[in-house]
């Protein structure tokens, strides 16, 4: 256990041990989020050494993800059971060694099974460390400023990420990029039992198998249901898969309720502000990740980019939103956590109101800069109303249910943003024609502005610029719909604040 925290004033302060312990907190966030992204830049090499099918290759980027998402319930309530330290130090081990296994794969085969390990170590991490901030710092805006930068470490993870995965694959090999997670891991290990404080909620029952099971069945289905709609569009597995997801979710709300020490307590939910808090969470993260999403196609597909220059173009709305996550303490100390979040709120929207209309790249890139800084005082408000409104006893379980509301968000800002871009190209583009060209072959190009590129590739200048100029216009119109789509969420979520949170803490106590 950590030293006692000092006492001034009649508030509890954090000593220099749980400052020190935040940044061992942030060793393990930083590496999640690096290797959410990092291999998408080794696929290329990879591809060629190992050999994967289409399918296994699909397998070898979403299993991490999946197993993340799945597993998160079963994690942060393990947590509450057994230790939040002793689960975060568990996972931080798995995570090291099958980073390192990962790293020297000779198969496919063998990647996708670590990296399916590494997916349930990555469970461990975010509602391990998110639940003992709340541990460590039970002063409110002590605990802000913790979550804040327990948000900024996963942005700073998201920005270093490719650029040190890009030097590495340079100089290196493929597996190389593995290799990064390695040494903060250790680190952690060897710190974190004395920097951390161990916390296991008092009289808390065995873990219900059963329960377990279902949750993962429950996410898994609606996760995948959810990915395969965005990228195959809707049909009848993703009808089938969400389906039987939300089956396994109330039979897993069912069991619940007849259990005496549930996994998930529901009484959180009869908490106004934690759901309220929760729901704006995944609204807002469905969103910001839709977006992004647009953003990133942009900057290829039309504007013509590379990879690695669209991932720099990419950079200032990480940083704006890593830079505004150390500015969000300070005006907690000035604003009502309901008024700031509604302001960031209308910053936010403004930011959209500036993506439909914006000309150029440069304005494109500087409205996302204004998004991210208006969102970012509202994830770090929303996560910390959601854990502190949870008893101390289900802070692992409330820490991973806000996890899981960012990961279910993220899936469906791709989906439905996503579907209704496509829905709009496929309806602008349904009566394309090019002279000399069949129905057949312009199939593609009528159905996503990457066929309309391909098939411009093989085709004269008077034959590709018109069909071209055609596609773009398509494609901006589904970007700047869902751009308004995201502004009338916005604008509903700001009215939920202020009718729900008005009387919020930031640490979510009334």
């Amino acid at each position: 256990m950590t030293a006692a925290p000092a006492s001034t004033g009649g508030e509890t302060k954090a000593t220099r041990r749980e400052w020190l312990g935040l940044i061992a907190i942030a060793l393990p966030c930083m590496i999640y989020s690096m290797d959410l992204t990092v291999l998408n830049l080794a696929v290329p090499t990879l591809t060629r050494e190992l050999k994967p099918g289409a399918s296994q290759l699909l397998w070898i980027i979403d299993i991490y993800g999946f197993m993340v998402a799945g597993f998160l319930m079963t994690m942060g309530t393990l947590g509450d059971r057994i230790g939040r330290r002793r689960l975060l130090m568990i996972g931080a081990a798995f995570f090291g060694v099958a980073s390192t296994v990962a790293a020297f794969s000779n198969s496919a085969e063998m990647l996708i099974a670590m990296r399916a390990v590494l997916g349930i170590a990555g469970a461990t991490l975010a509602p391990s460390t998110l639940s003992l901030i709340t541990v460590m710092f039970t002063d409110e805006k002590e605990r802000t400023f913790a979550i804040s930068m327990w948000i900024a470490s996963f942005s700073v993870g998201a920005i270093v990420g490719p650029i040190i995965g890009g030097f590495l694959i340079e100089y290196f090999w493929w597996g190389s990029v593995f290799l990064i997670a390695v040494p903060p891991m250790l680190l952690l290990l060897a710190i974190g039992p004395l920097l951390l404080p161990e916390y296991r909620a008092p009289h808390a029952g065995r873990l219900d198998i059963p329960s377990a099971l279902l949750s993962l069945a429950a996410v898994l289905g609606l996760v995948y249901g959810i990915k395969h709609w965005a990228a195959e569009g809707f049909d009848w597995p993703v009808a089938a898969s969400v389906l039987i997801g939300l089956a396994f979710v109330l039979i897993f709300i069912r069991r619940q309720k007849r259990l005496a020490d549930p996994m998930v307590d529901l009484a959180m939910f009869r908490i106004p502000a934690f759901r309220a808090a929760l729901a704006i969470n995944l609204a807002g993260i469905l969103f910001m990740f839709g977006s992004f999403i647009f953003m990133a196609q942009y900057f290829q597909l039309v504007a013509g980019l590379t990879p690695l220059q669209a991932g720099l173009w990419s950079l200032p709305s990480a940083i704006a939103f890593t830079l505004a996550s150390f500015v969000t303490p300070t005006l907690v100390g000035r604003y009502r956590p309901a008024t700031l979040m509604a302001g960031g709120m209308a910053l936010s929207a403004l930011g959209f109101v500036w993506l439909v209309f914006a000309p150029s790249l440069i304005q494109i890139v500087a409205a996302g800069v204004v998004f991210s800084i208006g969102f970012t005082p509202v994830i770090t408000l929303t996560t910390g109303i959601v854990v502190g409104s949870a008893p101390p006893e289900r802070t692992g379980a409330a820490s991973a249910m806000s996890e899981t509301a960012v990961e279910l968000g993220g899936a469906l800002g791709i989906a439905v943003l996503g579907s209704l871009g496509a829905a709009l190209y496929r309806n602008r583009m349904a009566d394309v024609a090019v002279p000399g060209i069949g129905a057949e072959a312009l199939a593609p190009a009528r159905s996503t502005l990457g066929g309309a590129l391909a098939l411009a590739s093989g085709l004269s200048p008077d034959q590709a610029g018109p069909m071209l100029a055609r596609a773009s216009e398509a494609f901006m119109v589904g970007f700047r719909a869902a751009a308004v789509l995201s502004i009338v969420g916005m604008l509903f979520c700001i009215v939920v604040t202020l009718t729900t949170l008005r009387d919020a803490k930031p640490g979510g106590a009334h």
